[in-house]
């Protein structure tokens, strides 16, 4: 049987490799994006089983990208799992609560983030 594939995108390169290895440990295969275009092109080249979404970042943020990959039918079930620190920067950015609320994302999970939690979060989706 061949490894469930987790593509990571974060624009902080430190939590990317963080989580990649964390998720090979755990048996899975994982690509790495660094902000909303990469993780675009990286899905474009190949569907994964689960997506890791960053929510802040440039170039196109987790919200935007998260939106259309529900919008579109080749990969409206892939799940994402968004990584957020929004809570705490609604005040000092133009992110908002209810960008977050409207998104169909399978599950949230606040920065700084739990490594348990987030394998748990992969595993339970796939």
């Amino acid at each position: 049987m061949s490894k469930k594939y987790v593509l990571v995108v974060d624009d902080d390169p430190d939590l990317v490799e963080t989580v990649g290895m964390l998720l090979e440990n755990k048996g899975f295969e994982v690509g790495k994006a660094y902000d909303g275009i990469e993780g675009e092109e990286a899905i474009k080249k190949r569907r994964p089983d689960v997506v890791i979404l960053d929510v802040m970042m440039p170039r196109k943020n987790g919200y935007q990208l998260c939106k259309e990959l529900k919008d579109n039918k080749w990969t409206k079930d892939i799940p994402v799992i968004l990584l957020t620190a929004v809570g705490e920067a609604v005040p000092t950015t133009t992110y908002t609560h209810y960008e977050g609320m409207t998104i169909e994302a399978e599950d949230f999970i606040p920065k700084p983030v739990d490594a348990n939690t987030l394998v748990q979060a992969v595993e339970r989706l796939l």
